[in-house]
């Protein structure tokens, strides 16, 4: 979970967000009524349909602008891959998704680029804009504000099991769903709600995207863990020991930062793991709450109510 960039200050001031509490997507001012969100992110398939994966990976991406506020506007592609492994069709197939998940965003695609390489990654390079005094960063929540979360937990362990061929039928449905739902609706009901401040749940977990947060504003966080929604079959699928390397690694990063009260270790695995096209985490004032509550119900978003921002520097996670 280092950032390179950290130990380097802004050296522009058209830069509106600070590359030390590492925000979703950079913004850059344009003028005083317009700034570009701007973002990149790519991955590796997570299911084995190569137009599902296209598609997953570009929500994906996507989503960085959504968890800022922000509308996107223009897309780049990179796809690497190995031709000798990997058909024209195939290749095909997965720029296919993309093309659709943009489209049903209103997002242009300009370009794009190909790789040969041993491994297949696909993603986007995203800009978006937004107005420099509407940005939603994930640095700015404030003691007391209840935290949200829109999507299960749980991919990680999920594709694990999917590539070990051990993935239970009860659980993938909800594992492909919550992939191929777009943050946008969210993002909407949360610029609605006037948030505090926002993130999406990707690589480092719940847990770690949380972290940032509390770094950012100088919090702590308490959670509720029965409150904290899981894909179906998730908690049996760690007890068969499928969890990703990923999840162990954002456990053993955050390990001074997180404590759990009658929780098991174990239980806590899904709340490290690494998700992809992850929902949005939010916190807002409790006397907003129930605006917040109404916008995500009206824009159909799933929503759980999973615990608050409290004073202190640790996450505790509550039984």
């Amino acid at each position: 979970m280092l950032d390179p960039f950290k130990s380097r200050a802004n050296l522009d001031e058209r830069i509106l967000v600070r590359m030390d509490t590492s925000e979703d997507a950079g913004v850059f001012r344009l003028d005083s009524q317009t700034a570009l969100v701007q973002t990149l992110d790519v991955i590796t398939p997570i299911v084995d349909d190569p137009e599902e994966f296209g598609y997953i990976a570009s929500l994906n991406s996507l989503s960085d602008i959504f968890a800022m506020g922000g509308t996107p506007l223009t897309a780049m592609m990179l796809l690497a891959f190995d031709p000798c492994l990997l058909s024209p069709e195939g290749a095909s197939l997965i720029l296919e998704g993309a093309f659709k998940a943009l489209k049903e965003t209103s997002c242009a695609l300009v370009g794009g680029h190909t790789l040969e390489d041993k491994e297949i990654k696909f993603g986007l390079s995203v800009t978006g804009t937004i107005h420099p005094e509407q940005i939603i960063a994930n640095s700015t929540g404030r003691a007391g504000d209840f935290l949200y979360l829109t999507k299960p937990l749980g991919t990680g362990i999920a594709s694990t099991a999917l590539k070990a061929g051990m993935l239970p039928e009860k659980t993938y449905p909800g594992f492909l769903s919550g992939m191929k739902t777009s943050n946008g609706p969210a993002c909407a009901a949360m610029v609605e709600g006037g948030v505090s401040a926002a993130t999406d749940v990707t690589g480092f977990g719940l847990l770690g995207h949380l972290w940032e947060m509390c770094q950012g504003a100088g919090l702590g966080a308490v959670l509720d863990y029965n409150a904290i929604p899981l894909l179906a079959g998730i908690a049996e699928l760690v007890e068969m020991g499928l969890v990703p390397g990923g999840a162990y690694r954002n456990r053993g990063y955050l390990a001074a930062h997180v404590t759990g009260t009658g929780v098991p270790e174990n239980y806590l695995l899904p709340l490290f793991d690494p998700q992809t096209s992850g929902g949005l985490l939010m916190s807002i004032p409790p006397e907003k709450a129930k605006g917040l509550e109404q916008a995500l119900e009206k824009h159909e978003v799933s929503h759980w109510k999973i615990g608050a921002f409290t004073e202190g520097a640790m996450i505790e996670v509550k039984g």
